[in-house]
């Protein structure tokens, strides 16, 4: 029997998973653990951090480590710099010996994977459409940053996963109040580009907040007073609604938008309200293929565990697992 620790590693919290597999090669999910990011100065630090806590499965002792991390991976799947984390990974030489097998993926290239897991049974169908078989998934979501990610079928119906860092790319503002806005997004930061990082996510609607009522709040301050008639509701549900319609187009999701993150799993009338429809099926040349396209909202804080543990286990070789889906 295999054992598998699962490890999703944000720029707000940092989430463990004690995984084993059984003889049929289905995932079965034990103990969690939640630390803050921030209150470890390295990796080094909070893998100790998960020693001291009296985990159930050691990093060193697991047969393999899914390694997730808001951001890109590289130098052969070994390193990993995040952008909203105070720290990087570097498995080639400082960091090598913490694990004894592991692989390391974007967080996103896990939460892609877990939709193939029982993590999304429980999923909210936010708007209908038609799944294409064999078509391309795609998979957006909002945290500390904006995350998408694509799932892509071979030729044997596999889905492999696509990571991007879509969040960094220039967020794409289309009126005159929004390029004001984008003028305020840039005088707040100083940041000379204004990234989807910076407008649909937790600080992203804090700034939209700030910009349309003077008030300074905490994302979680923000959406505890959204109301129906809200104007940051509005507006922060457009652009994300954006977001989400631009990245089915680059990829062309025919298999349906699956939407994850903390953002819209605690404030999920971003996603529900007709602010966020609108803006998904506004097309002046793909509106009727966009209304075809269903769209859930992924609410299971543990879904980039169960993607991490899935990604570990075909690794590992595995070939039968818990929502091992083929297309």
């Amino acid at each position: 029997m295999h054992s598998v620790l699962a490890v999703d590693i944000g720029g707000t919290n940092s989430r463990f998973a004690a995984f084993t597999v059984n003889a049929y090669g289905v995932l079965e999910q034990g103990e969690t653990l939640w630390l803050e990011t921030r209150r470890f100065a390295s990796f080094q630090a909070l893998m100790q951090g998960v020693r001291d806590a009296n985990f159930a499965l050691s990093p060193h002792d697991a047969d393999c480590v899914g390694l997730a991390v808001a951001g890109p991976v590289q130098r052969e799947g070994r390193y990993s710099n995040p952008s909203n984390i105070p720290w990087d990974i570097d498995l080639v030489h400082r960091d090598a010996e913490l694990l004894r097998d592991y692989v390391l993926l974007n967080d996103f290239t896990a939460q892609a994977y877990a939709c193939l897991t029982p993590a999304l049974s429980d999923a909210l169908q936010v708007l209908p459409g038609r799944i294409v078989p064999r078509a391309t998934r795609a998979v957006v979501g909002a945290g500390t940053g904006l995350g998408k990610a694509a799932l892509v079928p071979d030729e044997s119906d596999v889905f492999h996963v696509m990571p991007t860092e879509g969040g960094h790319a220039v967020f794409p503002f289309i009126s005159r109040d929004e390029f004001e806005f984008m003028d305020f997004v840039m005088q707040r930061t100083g940041r000379q580009q204004v990234i989807g990082d910076l407008v649909v996510s937790g600080p992203g609607l804090s700034l939209v907040h700030e910009y349309l009522t003077g008030e300074r709040l905490a994302p979680s301050e923000v959406a505890e007073g959204l109301l129906p008639q809200s104007r940051t509701l509005a507006w922060a549900a457009r652009f994300y609604g954006r977001a989400c319609r631009n990245f089915v187009l680059n990829t062309l999701a025919l298999g349906g938008l699956y939407i994850a993150g903390g953002v819209a799993a605690k404030t999920p009338q971003l996603v529900t309200c007709p602010a966020f429809r609108s803006a998904f099926h506004w097309s002046e040349t793909h509106g009727e293929m966009l209304e075809e396209i269903p769209v859930w909202l992924n609410a299971n804080e543990h879904s980039g565990l169960w993607g991490a543990a899935f990604a570990a286990l075909r690794y590992l070789g595995v070939e039968q697992g818990a929502g091992w889906t083929k297309a």
